[in-house]
């Protein structure tokens, strides 16, 4: 069954990208919690994080990693947050939240709201603090 996920793997929905390799794909979630909220997810569908293989599971927490600290760099925030929710798509994924406190993780509170430009703008900075590792 093909996710919504899926979907933005293969262009069929647009997304903004910040980071791809052959195995993963990071883009900025479109109902996010902080500016820079991204989702990291693999492009194998996968519905539960821990049925990853082993081998898998250790890059993409690598993958999530590398751009984690490209976010940090570029969004003020004193750190990275990670989340494993899973329950609203059925693909693995995990949020990457730039935080300042413990509530900018809270999920149950608004969703900020960002023009395209503005979602390009932000991408586009963590698309750059990459490029610099």
């Amino acid at each position: 069954m093909s996710t919504l996920f899926s979907k933005i793997i293969s262009g069929e929905i647009p997304a903004y990208k910040v980071a791809e390799s052959v195995e993963f794909l990071a883009f900025l979630d479109i109902n996010p919690l902080a500016e820079g909220h991204v989702l990291v997810i693999p492009k194998q569908e996968v519905d539960y994080l821990f049925d990853m293989e082993d081998g898998l599971y250790t890059e993409f927490q690598l993958f999530a990693k590398i751009v984690a600290t490209a976010m940090k760099r570029v969004i003020p925030c004193i750190k990275i947050g990670v989340a494993v929710i899973g329950l609203e798509v059925p693909h693995a994924h995990i949020h990457l939240i730039p935080m300042n406190s413990v509530s900018d993780m809270n999920f149950s509170k608004p969703k900020l709201s960002f023009t395209p430009e503005q979602f390009e703008a932000i991408a586009e900075k963590i698309k750059e603090a990459l490029r610099v590792e």
